[in-house]
């Protein structure tokens, strides 16, 4: 069956594949449902998973998730593996945001019990974590100390005071990519840096307080730690300045080096250099470190909101982390891999990229925490600030056809400048408290580009990557309380 255009045929009702043609070296597979699927081809996607799919080096499949959206040369919600030895590694398939990612902080509290210091909480953490462009923290860094960030990554933090052993156990990566060079990254990117880490940012960007109104799979969530009318935090930030301007540097730098290798380049956007050339190793590299003060980043928030409830609820802090308020998990978004996979029946390393996708590993992952192993990863997938979010386990069959995959959250359906252009004159914190969401923004257009509007139907992005495998349902939470950048 064919859909609007030949490009496109149905697999099943959740799978569609644009068949290989000239100059395609794979074919593409987008996960999606057929009453979403006209909307994809409107926004012009299409071309950009074909586009990837004509890279060197890339093995079976250029992948879309649900959620995907056009971005810069790569499709927000693609997903591709290339071959260590031809393949290439590429900027623009990480994304500016370097490790943007979420983090879900779980609490013993029900809403009862924080209802009537909800509007203190949210005030607090507001006050504690700065949110919105070139926002500064309360920290800065000099080059030395920052040197030491990109290189520990979480652990930085939680040597110098902020969190919890705990916190880096229930981390990708234990918030620490091996590999980071602090000297492939340029003064420029420290310097704009400096006073971030521990920041929300602008964009997309946001700290929610939930609560949990469902449980779909009561022996995962035990596992996890949840239960109905359990609060949790959302935390979704990347690495600042840090990791727009490595990618910015480096897609500067490939531009150069290009000629000097046989590359034909489907799009300017896409520039790549081989995974293992001089210049490809020194932005893996670069990108490491950039992951890795990323995972810092969202670490000292972590600590920030500990401080936030402690101050309201008048508590300490070591009674939160050990009763109360702990790292369920924290995954990447934006990020270039080498992992192990299955092709062809061997165990082979690839370079995985995840641009606006996250990783879904299934049980026994030798990768996943010990405490989760028998369940699978936790994946965390955000909503909007007027909609559900979700916690999923990653499956066996997203590791056979994904590459261990899955979305990363709603994507957007309508830009920023038409969100802007079409409801200027709407009060989007009147509308959200009409709901019972306590809104915060560092400003009001900030909040008009991210009204729930602007994004995919969240519920059935959830229920696409459901039904094909990808990851499975296990709690549903629902905004309280939202501070956006």
């Amino acid at each position: 069956m064919t859909l609007s255009t030949p490009q496109i045929h149905k697999i099943n009702n959740y799978k569609w594949l644009i068949p290989k043609s000239e100059n395609m070296n794979v074919p593409g597979i987008i996960y999606i449902s057929e009453n979403m699927l006209p909307n994809l081809i409107h926004e012009n996607v299409i071309p950009q998973i074909i586009n990837v799919a004509k890279l060197p080096g890339i093995i079976k499949y250029s992948l879309a998730m649900p959620d995907v959206h056009q971005g810069y040369g790569a499709p927000i919600g693609g997903v591709g593996a290339f071959d260590i030895e031809n393949g290439l590694i590429i900027p623009g398939f990480v994304g500016y945001d370097i490790n943007c990612g979420v983090r879900l902080l779980k609490t013993n509290f029900l809403k009862k019990d924080i209802e009537k210091n909800l509007e203190k909480i949210i005030t607090a953490i507001y006050t504690n974590i700065p949110a919105g462009v070139g926002s500064s923290g309360k920290l800065f860094l000099n080059k030395k100390e920052m040197e030491k960030v990109v290189i520990s990554g979480a652990k930085w933090a939680v040597d110098n005071g902020y969190g919890f052993q705990t916190d880096l156990e229930n981390t990708e990566e234990n918030g620490k990519m091996e590999g980071a060079q602090p000297d492939k990254i340029g003064d420029h990117a420290y310097k704009r840096a400096a006073d971030q880490i521990g920041t929300l940012g602008s964009g997309n960007h946001f700290l929610e307080i939930q609560e949990i109104k469902e449980i779909y799979d009561e022996k995962t969530a035990g596992v996890f730690g949840l239960f109905a009318g359990q609060i949790t935090i959302m935390i979704h930030s990347g690495s600042r300045g840090l990791g727009h301007q490595i990618c910015q540097d480096y897609l500067m730098k490939f531009y150069k080096s290009i000629s000097k290798y046989n590359i034909n380049l489907p799009d300017r956007q896409l520039v790549g250099l081989p995974i293992n050339s001089h210049d490809g190793k020194d932005y893996f590299s670069a990108m490491t470190a950039g992951a890795n003060f990323a995972w810092a980043n969202r670490q000292i928030m972590s600590h920030r909101v500990r401080e936030s409830f402690s101050q309201v609820l008048n508590t300490s802090i070591e009674k939160l982390e050990k009763l109360e308020i702990t790292t369920l998990y924290d995954i990447a978004h934006n990020i270039a891999k080498k992992e192990f996979h299955n092709i062809d029946g061997k165990k082979t390393e690839v370079l995985i990229h995840r641009k606006g996708a996250t990783r879904a590993f299934p049980k026994e992952h030798p990768e996943i925490p010990e405490k989760y192993r028998n369940a699978g990863q936790p994946v965390i997938i955000p909503g909007t600030m007027g909609t559900s979010s979700y916690v999923l386990v990653g499956t066996q069959t997203a590791m056979e056809e994904t590459w261990g995959s899955t979305c990363h959250g709603a994507g957007r359906k309508m830009s920023r400048h038409q969100a802007v252009r079409e409801n200027k004159q709407r009060n989007i914190i009147k509308e959200l408290a009409e709901h019972n969401i306590i809104a915060k923004a560092g400003s009001r257009i900030g909040l008009i580009e991210e009204i729930p509007e602007a994004y995919k139907d969240i519920d059935e992005v959830i229920r696409i990557v459901e039904n094909a495998g990808l990851s499975k349902k296990i709690a549903k939470m629902v905004p309280l309380a939202v501070i956006k950048g």
